[in-house]
């Protein structure tokens, strides 16, 4: 069997592996020459993947069975456009473009009422002097607010706003009035923040069938960053509110994904949870980054998502159903405005009573001044830990949520400082 993937970053690398552990031949296109997966890879074409035309000949003589995909972000349009032109099994260019696209993925789930908010497009050809009038123009608008680029990832460019002053303030930053300033160079959505709590979604589509390997709860950083430095699995068998939790949130992603014409991929989304309403602020058909797919989800459900994808796509045995789920957390290293002076090792950290460490990789070093949190980019290059909390005694003051929190905190302050 051979299988092409489109972008080649070092998130790829998983995805790449478990295609040759399975005798699986894989191509890999990147517009980055160095990039990792091309090394990684059978095959590895330097090629913009940007440009579908370009992709698209490179691999109608390769004729690849199918496609695997990595963390991609925006040209997961072009991965739909392959399967379109070579008739293969996966995303549509047009599913794609729902997903890549905040204002049309807001624009089709607000047809059934899965995205009930205000969301407005603010294109990048709007003159530099409109922005105090585009500011009185959204005046009904509710706030908090977001205004955030049409496209894009990782909190870049994300402006959280409490009230019109701030939107006015955002918007002069984004279309200056000094002529001599450059304009911008993307178009922009505004819309109101949902309330809730936010939440990662691990899952995929078995042909056209929706199927939700794991839910994490989000640890974020106050606004306006609203970054992640951390998620915890959340085990529908631990009790009802879990198994409820779940399954409101599984039906949702089922409408929602039908809705958009998903199948045959793997997916990743992100949603606000209420106890009465689910909102997703994103979803897309690849997986998770930030060592989600290929480590966390695996080590809390014993499902490698790339792993049964490729499987299924070879006609061999394959499973998204997790028989377990571990109560885990993956944390960031979240330090902030500081220098590192020493770092402590894995083997002699203090972990509270009931705290295992599965994981660890810290990238720091000392020396490294700690800038404050404010996109992934500023965070995810630091590493990760990984901690599993024993099931809680009856009796048990502490939840394994807070457990597992308080015990990521006492990691943190075994940085010594400055």
């Amino acid at each position: 069997m051979k299988a092409a993937l489109i972008g080649a970053g070092e998130e790829s690398l998983h995805t790449i592996q478990k295609a040759q552990e399975l005798g699986v031949y894989v191509t890999a296109l990147d517009g980055n020459p160095d990039a990792e997966g091309l090394k990684a890879a059978d095959e590895g074409l330097t090629i913009d993947i940007s440009d579908e035309k370009a992709v698209l000949d490179a691999l109608q003589d390769r004729k690849p069975d199918f496609l695997i995909t990595g963390p991609i972000g925006r040209y997961l349009t072009t991965a739909g456009a392959v399967n379109d032109a070579l008739g293969l099994a996966g995303i549509s260019r047009q599913a794609a473009e729902y997903c890549t696209d905040k204002y049309l993925f807001h624009k089709k789930l607000q047809e059934k009422n899965l995205r009930n908010c205000r969301c407005l497009l603010i294109p990048a050809e709007a003159a530099p002097a409109q922005a105090g009038d585009l500011a009185r123009d959204f005046s009904t608008l509710q706030y908090p607010a977001i205004l955030k680029p049409r496209y894009g990832s990782g909190s870049r460019g994300i402006f959280f706003l409490n009230n019109p002053r701030e939107l006015e303030q955002a918007l002069t930053c984004i279309f200056p009035e000094n002529q001599d300033t450059a304009a911008p160079t993307e178009d922009y959505v505004l819309e109101e923040a949902a309330p809730g709590v936010e939440y990662g979604v691990d899952a995929c589509m078995d042909k056209d069938r929706f199927r939700m390997i794991l839910l994490r709860k989000k640890l974020i950083t106050p606004p306006p960053a609203r970054q992640a430095i951390g998620y915890l699995s959340v085990n529908p068998r631990e009790d009802e509110t879990q198994r409820l939790l779940w399954e409101r949130a599984a039906a949702y992603l089922t409408e929602t994904t039908a809705l958009l014409g998903l199948k045959n991929c793997l997916l990743h989304a992100d949603l606000m949870i209420t106890e009465n309403s689910i909102f997703a602020i994103e979803l897309s058909a690849r997986p998770s980054g930030h060592n989600l797919h290929n480590l966390f989800t695996p080590l809390a459900t014993g499902i490698d998502m790339a792993e049964q994808y490729i499987r299924s796509q070879c006609n061999m045995d394959y499973t998204y159903e997790p028989a377990k789920t571990e109560k885990l957390l993956i944390h960031y290293f979240n330090l902030e405005q500081c220098r590192i002076k020493t770092i402590p090792q894995a083997s002699q950290l203090r972990l509270p009573q009931g705290i295992t460490l599965k994981a660890w990789n810290c990238r720091i070093t000392p020396g490294d001044y700690m800038q404050k949190v404010t996109t992934g980019h500023s965070l995810m290059g630091r590493g990760y830990f990984i901690l599993q909390s024993a099931p809680p005694r009856p009796s048990a003051s502490e939840t394994t949520e807070t457990n597992l929190i308080n015990a990521a905190h006492h990691i943190l302050t075994q940085f010594e400082t400055e």
